[in-house]
């Protein structure tokens, strides 16, 4: 973990907003011949004002109360699915098939006291390939007293030459949990090696009670630095990172649970066996030997704010099973049920 600069920190609480890296400026002046960086259809935005009356298992049905979406974002209300008591699915959709460059995108959630959400997308985000400019996806997730929300898009996945930042902001209340995954894919849809993209770059910043408890950035520049060098990811290729931003809880505990259980998959080799036919038992096989594991670790945030977990592994679908074996293992411990069957991760 790395904690960002007071001017950094200083600039987000002036502005509201997060400030560019350098790099991504020098990205922003470069101009687009087929529409301006954040112009119509480019600049998406999606804020969402989620409310319940009650807390606990004895509140009431958390609502969408206030909605403002801009193409390409859309939404289409929320889902009561899930088996905890009082908690609201909502999938934010995005038709145009990916992100392109000059693309500005922005989710602003705000889940107010005792609210109880599950924030997802409808698919993977795909980074386009790009001749100039760059794309900026931001959220800013702000959860109030005893509010528990999850913010699990589906993986990032990063084509040739493409340039992307990814910046998260969370404000957390007395006694509330905000989960966020993140997948990074960074082999693309296309006959291209791994690691073809020009730059990307994720932060994420947590603040609780005024102080910042988690500064975690991820900078990725293919052409100046080897990402497969032992001090970036290695061998692997998939990275994946779930946080789980809970300063009320016992966060040691939920670091011991999580860790167990992960190391249990470590050892285990991270492809499912369900088949029970011959040639489902034959398919299972195959994807064992495919399997090339994980390596995982755990670790608490300063100021017993929460628990970090990073996954690292050769395939995406190895490396999502271990974030919601992660995701399923905080769940239990906070809210005493299990992440969905139905849901990403």
């Amino acid at each position: 973990m790395s904690e960002c600069s007071r001017t950094e920190a200083d600039g987000r609480k002036r502005t509201g907003r997060p400030s560019i890296p350098p790099a991504f400026e020098a990205y922003g002046d470069e101009a687009l011949p087929q529409a301006p960086a954040a112009g119509p259809g480019k600049n998406g935005v999606l804020e969402a004002t989620l409310a319940r009356e009650g807390s606990g298992d004895d509140g009431g049905e958390t609502r969408l109360t206030y909605d403002h979406v801009k193409v390409p974002y859309h939404l289409t209300g929320t889902l009561a699915t899930d088996p905890v008591p009082g908690l609201t699915t909502l999938v934010a959709q995005e038709p145009t098939g990916g992100v392109a460059q000059g693309d500005r995108h922005r989710i602003e959630i705000d889940a107010r006291s005792g609210a109880r959400a599950h924030v997802t997308t409808q698919g993977a985000t795909k980074v386009h390939s790009m001749n100039a400019n760059y794309a900026h996806l931001d959220a800013d997730l702000r959860a109030g007293p005893g509010a528990y929300l999850e913010y699990l898009p589906g993986p990032t996945i990063l084509n040739e030459d493409s340039r992307c930042l990814q910046t998260l902001s969370v404000e957390l209340a007395d006694d509330a949990v905000v989960i966020v995954g993140d997948v990074l894919v960074p082999d693309g849809l296309s006959d291209h090696e791994a690691f073809g993209f020009d730059h990307y770059q994720t932060r994420v910043e947590a603040r609780h009670d005024g102080r910042l408890v988690c500064a975690d950035t991820v900078d990725l520049r293919p052409a100046q630095r080897e990402p497969r060098d032992p001090a970036s990811v290695g061998e692997y290729e998939v990275v994946g990172t779930l946080y789980v931003f809970a300063p009320g809880e016992p966060v040691d505990d939920v670091a011991d649970r999580i860790h167990d259980r992960l190391e249990a998959v470590e050892s285990s080799g991270s492809a499912e066996t369900t088949g029970e036919s011959d040639e489902g038992r034959e398919r299972d096989e195959q994807a064992q030997a495919q399997a090339q594991g994980i390596h995982a670790g755990v670790s608490t945030l300063a100021y017993d704010a929460g628990v970090v977990v990073r996954v690292l592994g050769t395939r995406e679908a190895d490396v999502t099973s271990a974030i919601r074996e992660a995701w399923d293992e905080t769940r239990r411990t906070t809210l005493g049920v299990g992440a969905p069957a139905d849901r990403r991760y």
